[in-house]
């Protein structure tokens, strides 16, 4: 699968195998680059769970059964597959099959799990549509109805490297260092579908959701930001992972990030 670009009036768009490496307007880029220090990748999902699953001896409750889940879930250990593009949009798909074994990349350095498996079957789609210089991400979950779950969209953002970047989320300024002190649990920003990062070296970026209704930042370095749209935030609880606490599918859900530069 070659690199998708997309192009709409100054805005132009990468994406390699379902991942969202480039989005520029008037040739400012806006996205980490893979390669540079601070996260490995650009964009990733979490499905069907967020956070570390250890502490759960990587294990998550059903009505199916208990399922063996990694940090932040098995869907980025699969690939995508490409529905359709043209100039303006690309749209993909990943397929699961329930009771699945899925090969864990983190074992065995980084876990004790080989494999990894969800005793569900669902489709997760992935489509991008760049319009009028704003770029829409829709996520798209077709499953049994009741299926447990939780999803967050991981997007990394590039910055100056001072560390003088700040973000708005209605009243709240959050610093770099609010972030850093957060630390490997990541800063919680919740009950909110909206926040702004004030660049230091370029426009601001306004950060609009549909359906998840909180954000987490996380980074360890200063030429980077991962601004991550979630439906729960498990860190800093006791939360055990079962479905008690996650959300339950309506058989088919959608959410949506649009990500627009001011």
């Amino acid at each position: 699968m070659s690199i998708i670009l997309l192009k709409n009036f100054n805005s132009k768009v990468k994406i390699d195998k379902g991942e969202l490496i480039s989005f520029q307007k008037n040739n400012q880029e806006f996205i980490h680059q893979k390669g540079n220090k601070g996260w490995r990748n650009a964009d990733d999902e979490m499905f069907p769970v967020i956070g570390p699953t250890a502490k759960n001896n990587f294990r998550v409750h059903t009505k199916n059964g208990d399922a063996i889940q990694d940090q932040h879930g098995l869907l980025r250990e699969m690939e995508y597959s490409l529905v359709s593009s043209d100039e303006n949009s690309a749209k993909f798909i990943k397929k699961y099959t329930k009771n699945t074994q899925i090969v864990n990349s983190k074992f065995p350095v980084k876990s004790t799990e080989e494999n990894l498996f969800w005793p569900f079957d669902f489709t997760f789609e992935k489509n991008f549509t760049l319009k009028n210089d704003v770029l829409k991400i829709e996520f798209i979950i077709n499953s049994d109805k009741g299926m447990p779950f939780m999803l967050g969209y991981h997007p990394a953002f590039l910055l100056s490297d001072t560390g003088t970047e700040t973000l708005q989320a209605g009243e709240e300024i959050i610093t770099l260092e609010d972030v850093y002190k957060a630390g490997s649990n990541a800063f919680p920003v919740l009950g909110t579908e909206k926040i702004v990062l004030k660049n230091t070296d370029k426009n601001d970026l306004e950060i609009t959701t549909i359906g998840f209704n909180n954000f987490m930042l996380w980074t360890e370095v200063d030429n980077m930001l991962c601004i991550e749209p979630i439906t729960q935030y498990t860190s800093y609880t006791d939360q055990k992972f079962s479905e008690e606490n996650m959300s339950l599918s309506e058989g088919k859900n959608s959410f949506s990030v649009t990500i627009n530069v001011l």
